[in-house]
């Protein structure tokens, strides 16, 4: 009898729905599954009822498992949103409701961090503590439940919620997961000194290991309810934006993927921490060593969905793809920008004056490749290594011209994974328990469906237009005069 190949699953919690994705050391996919997610929005305020995670990751890993053999499933990982938190009890049922990534109602809660903790988060890079992060939102938890100060409660990330679920016990969470609890990265530890002062007892919160660490082995009962075979070993995970960068490949360092979706997020690897003195990107501890320094921009492809909600996407491609390089707009989802640069009152601009749909679409696309452009600028004066390979992912991706014109403006071949997606970095990060480095494993694993060379023939034109735009940005006074300096000289 032949010897059946181990397969890996990797499962992936996101806003609007559970993934799971079985595939083997190869990336050939055996299986996937998704469930749906609904969620509760009221103004800052954004949060999930916790249970319909157990129940939704149920539904996508039997959909996932139901060709697969009982005895292959070799190990497991769970990604979920970063910053995503609830109190649960001592057997880790919810005792509150869950605050997900983008809540931000701990606005006060947010100054009282910021500046008791102000020295450690400037020690570890990211100098401003967001009322969305997790640790203010913590505090929140603790002052508006206060009958729950008699009871043994723990902070419990959305990850950390599912694999208490498979192993049957609440275990430790993550490094990847805890950067936004206030965890002591460089120290791996938690800051006693600062959470004393913010009156968060340390018996509340998890103990902490790093992603790829075994947790347990899925439960009998887990094993009933979600199809998962019984003994197998489940591994700590991280938060869905590492995952993901882990599914593009991105592991080596100087390697970046730069996800286009909603918003523009990019994410590294380098050697060492980096600091940002502004606070717009920080880093998380990577594997092996390393660190994955990353920022997420305000500017994205959801603009295209709010200014061309009908039109035909295809259509106004084609004919933007006729025009000459014109125009170019600083598209922003809301007020505000967080990276390349922190400005609380940015707004959308338009650069030129496009007359036609096209036009302005066109603009629009070039507007965000200008934006990623100044994103890699400041990440290399930040000193971050960026010589290694670039990947494209998101569902921008699937804009063959856009794709042309980010890498013609950056100048850099980019290569196009056929599959990037939180699920495959997890399946990817539990294979390595079988023994593989997470090199080798994406080496192996990530399969690659194209790549996009630059056209030199209008990089002039774009360059110019590139230094218009960030001429434009410190005008308004929104862009640092060294941060453009900087940019003007790359060109």
């Amino acid at each position: 009898m032949p010897v059946r190949q181990p397969l890996w699953l990797g499962l992936d919690l996101g806003t609007q729905h559970a993934r799971a994705l079985v595939v083997n050391d190869d990336g050939e996919v055996f299986g996937t599954g998704r469930a749906a997610l609904t969620s509760t929005r009221c103004g800052r305020r954004h949060q999930q009822d916790p249970e319909q995670w157990w129940a939704a990751v149920a539904a996508a890993t039997r959909a996932a498992l139901a060709d697969v053999h009982a005895d292959t499933v070799g190990a497991l990982a769970v990604a979920a949103t970063s910053g995503t938190v609830l109190l649960v009890d001592r057997a880790g049922h919810p005792r509150t409701e869950a605050l997900m990534y983008d809540d931000a109602r701990a606005v006060q809660e947010a100054v009282l961090v910021e500046d008791i903790g102000a020295p450690l988060w400037r020690e570890l890079g990211y100098e401003h503590m967001q009322p969305s992060w997790a640790l203010p939102k913590l505090l929140w938890l603790l002052n508006t439940h206060p009958h729950l100060a008699n009871e043994t409660v723990r902070l419990c990330h959305q990850a950390d919620l599912i694999t208490a679920r498979l192993i049957g016990r609440p275990g430790p969470t993550d490094t990847s997961n805890a950067l936004k609890s206030g965890y002591h990265l460089l120290e791996e530890r938690w800051p006693s000194e600062v959470l004393n002062r913010l009156g968060i007892p340390p018996q509340i919160l998890p103990a902490v290991v790093r992603p790829g660490a075994l947790l347990g082995r899925v439960t009998a009962h887990a094993s009933a309810v979600t199809a998962i075979p019984a003994g197998t070993p489940v591994v700590a995970g991280m938060t869905d934006g590492c995952a993901a960068q882990l599914g593009a490949g991105c592991v080596e360092i100087g390697s970046w993927n730069s996800v286009l979706g909603t918003t523009l997020v990019l994410k590294g690897v380098s050697p060492r921490l980096v600091r940002d003195p502004a606070g717009a990107l920080y880093c998380h501890r990577g594997l092996n060593g390393t660190w994955l320094p990353g920022g997420a921009s305000n500017s994205g492809a959801g603009v295209i969905a709010e200014w061309f909600a009908h039109a035909d996407l295809a259509e106004l491609t084609a004919r933007a793809a006729q025009l000459p390089i014109g125009p170019v707009a600083y598209p922003l989802i809301g007020r505000g920008e967080r990276f390349p640069f922190r400005a609380a009152d940015a707004e959308t601009f338009m650069l030129g004056h496009p007359d036609t749909d096209a036009h302005v679409f066109a603009a629009v696309l070039l507007g965000v490749a200008c934006v990623e452009r100044l994103c890699f600028d400041r990440i290399t004066m930040l000193g971050a290594p960026t010589d290694g390979m670039l990947t494209f992912t998101g569902g921008a991706t699937r804009n063959e011209y856009w794709t042309q014109l980010r890498a013609d403006l950056l100048g850099r071949t980019v290569h196009i994974p056929e599959q990037a997606e939180p699920a495959l970095g997890m399946a990817i990060l539990a294979s390595t328990l079988g023994g593989r480095s997470v090199a080798e494993a994406a080496s192996s694993m990530v399969r690659r469906r194209g790549e996009r060379t630059p056209n030199p023939a209008r990089a002039d034109i774009l360059r110019q237009r590139y230094a218009d735009f960030v001429q434009a940005l410190t005008v308004r006074g929104w862009l640092d005069a060294a941060i453009a300096e900087y940019a003007r000289a790359r060109l």
